[in-house]
């Protein structure tokens, strides 16, 4: 049975654009993955290490037969592949994969936290979810995700980087 998935994905070092189209042809190389839609890229602020440069940042639906578990250490996985070094906590980063939702379960392990622990507070997560995902609720918190993003102060910090669609065209990395 296939399961739905939020990913964020995040870069700020280098060619930021090239790491997270690597990571987006890496999720779609697997089998097991398939990806239904790809935000619009937002250029955000550093939060927690502010001493870095400005991310990129996408969010990605996708389908897969991966349980939880899995597609974390598949998302962990290509981070590796694309020089992920970790090093500083929040810190510069190629590649940043993080697992926002998987289809309305609330997952608690040593290694993930689904919903993500802190998305709740980050408008670059859920500015791109809400593009692509306008009604979606929080499954802990059963409040539409869009309330949430009425309570965060930081939203001028997320900036509409590329659209998705239209002559600067994104969505070609779904294909």
């Amino acid at each position: 049975m296939k399961s739905v998935a939020y990913l964020s994905l995040g870069s700020n070092l280098d060619d930021r654009l090239s790491y997270l189209k690597g990571a987006i042809e890496e999720l779609h190389k697997d089998e097991r993955i398939s990806i239904n839609n790809v935000s619009s890229i937002y250029e955000t602020e550093p939060v927690g290490y502010t001493n870095q440069g400005n991310f990129l940042n996408i969010v990605v639906k996708l389908e897969t037969d991966y349980e939880a578990e899995q597609l974390l250490r598949k998302c962990l996985q290509i981070e590796l592949e694309l020089g992920r070094e970790r090093k500083i906590r929040w810190g510069p980063r190629t590649i940043d994969l993080d697992i926002l939702l998987y289809n309305q379960d609330n997952i608690e392990t040593d290694n993930l936290s689904v919903p993500h622990p802190r998305m709740h507070e980050r408008a670059f997560v859920i500015i791109p979810l809400l593009e692509i995902e306008p009604n979606i609720e929080l499954p802990a918190m059963g409040l539409p995700l869009q309330k949430v993003l009425d309570h965060i102060p930081d939203k001028e910090g997320v900036r509409l980087w590329k659209r998705k669609d239209g002559e600067d065209e994104f969505a070609h990395l779904e294909s």
